[in-house]
């Protein structure tokens, strides 16, 4: 039965064996159709946006979109095709502008607006292939990166790792950082500074046994706790700084 529904719904150029992809980027067979790859995605990225992750789902998002429950099947054969459109949906953010060429700046760009990207869509470090998902933005971002590295004496292997170095450490830094905001903000604590008399009976316990008397002195003395930004920007300089120094670009 459920290869007759499939069979029934879809067009002669869209059968179960057709990429996702070349799906999306061929000419609508139904330009009146209320339904569209584009659509689905920018509605499930509207949902998880509002309400989170597991907000998504394919009843709600076709109550969202005002059609039948399997109506969105005729699109998607599931969550990973769903998962594979909202990753598009976010990667389609990630735009380097073109002027901007030198290889440090093209990845150091990259990192920043991977953080901004997972501050403004907190959900992202929840899709089960957020990092390895194939999808025309991905790696379009991806051929982005490794073309500034081109040209400049390295091999393809070394390229794709600095890539990577700095795609880990984003994402990493981005997702620590959300997940940091999401349990201050269920703890009922919106500051550093209440943040920190929260947790106070606990750290001055733990300061007070004399074994981390460096945590300490960085409790006591540090000036740039709450400045989120400039942690992330001063780590992703240390990357690129090691990317430079490790492959002497």
């Amino acid at each position: 039965m459920a290869g007759q529904k499939k069979d029934s719904s879809k067009g002669a150029d869209a059968g179960p064996d057709t990429s996702l992809w070349q799906r999306l980027e061929q000419p609508a067979a139904a330009p009146r159709a209320s339904l569209s790859l584009e659509r689905i995605g920018a509605v499930a990225v509207e949902i998880a946006d509002a309400e989170g992750f597991a907000a998504v789902t394919m009843r709600r998002l076709a109550t969202e979109l005002g059609v039948a429950p399997m109506a969105t099947y005729r699109h998607v054969s599931g969550k990973d095709d769903l998962w594979a459109l909202m990753a598009e949906r976010v990667a389609a953010e990630m735009l380097i502008p073109d002027e901007v060429t030198e290889w440090r700046e093209v990845l150091r760009a990259f990192g920043l607006l991977t953080r901004e990207s997972m501050l403004r869509h907190p959900w992202v470090g929840q899709l089960p292939t957020h990092l390895f998902v194939l999808t025309p933005g991905r790696l379009a971002v991806a051929e982005r990166q490794l073309a500034a590295l081109d040209g400049l004496g390295l091999d393809e292997d070394s390229m794709m790792v600095a890539f990577r170095t700095v795609s880990a450490f984003a994402h990493g830094a981005g997702q620590s950082e959300v997940a940091l905001q999401e349990w201050t903000r269920s703890a009922g604590w919106s500051s550093g500074d209440e943040t920190r008399l929260g947790l106070a009976p606990q750290m001055m316990y733990l300061m007070d046994t004399g074994r981390y008397p460096t945590y300490r002195r960085y409790g006591l003395r540090a000036t740039r706790k709450d400045d989120a930004t400039w942690a992330f920007e001063t780590g992703l300089d240390c990357v690129l700084d090691g990317i430079a120094a490790r492959f002497g670009i």
